[in-house]
């Protein structure tokens, strides 16, 4: 980033903030929405069904409030800048900045992708270049997930168990390298109160011990299941 390079750092952060990348509507978060809208009543399950058109995508994730903001970066690539690097004496304006972003990448998308959607987002008038590239993992073997759902439905009758499409970044893609299948069963019987997105990796990261030991209960039967298959 060069020529008036805090100019153009100031432009391109308002970009990145004021602005999104497009939507896309990909096979995980079809079948959950799918999923989550089956079990509910009309005109909720209407609604939320109209997240899977990317004409009203982003218009029901307002509708949605609070509960909008967790379902969003399951529907376009994301990326936030992270770290700025610039001059190293207070009196000389740098002639060169170095801006890193974090990006997440959706289901199918490689980092090509995220490039052209950006240049598209910010113009030409910066250098974008892919510093490192984990690639997610393969599509899923569901071969496991009755048995989860059933170890659900016994711990909490009447419970909806259906697939998640996880916003953010997960472990089992180094795993998925040595042919590991992961599910991320980490069940949890949450208060309807606590926002477990705003919780998560804050500076007062918690949940209740009743949820805790739900979850060490479920997961204990669940390796008990997996070791008579």
């Amino acid at each position: 980033m060069r020529g008036g390079a805090m100019t153009k750092l100031a432009r391109l952060l308002q970009q990145l903030d004021r602005r999104r990348l497009p939507v896309h509507i990909t096979p995980p978060a079809r079948q959950m929405i799918k999923s989550m809208a089956s079990a509910l009543s009309f005109p909720q399950n209407l609604i939320l069904r109209q997240l899977l058109n990317p004409m009203l995508t982003d218009r029901v994730l307002i509708l949605l409030g609070t509960r909008g903001q967790g379902l969003q970066p399951m529907f376009r690539n994301t990326v936030n800048a992270t770290i700025i690097r610039g001059g190293e004496k207070i009196n000389v304006i740098p002639s060169e900045i170095m801006l890193e972003l974090d990006g997440r990448l959706l289901p199918g998308f490689k980092p090509e992708d995220m490039i052209a959607e950006l240049r598209h987002l910010i113009g030409d008038e910066v250098e974008l270049e892919v510093l490192r590239h984990d690639s997610g993992p393969p599509e899923p073997d569901m071969g496991f997930f009755d048995a989860l759902a059933g170890i659900l439905r016994e711990a909490d009758p009447g419970a909806v168990p259906f697939p998640m499409f996880m916003p953010g970044v997960t472990d089992g893609r180094f795993f998925s390298r040595l042919g590991i299948q992961t599910y991320g069963f980490t069940p949890m019987n949450l208060p309807p109160d606590l926002n477990l997105l705003q919780k998560a990796h804050a500076a007062d990261e918690r949940i209740p011990v009743e949820s805790l030991d739900f979850g060490a209960n479920a997961i204990y039967k669940a390796l008990q299941l997996y070791g008579r298959m």
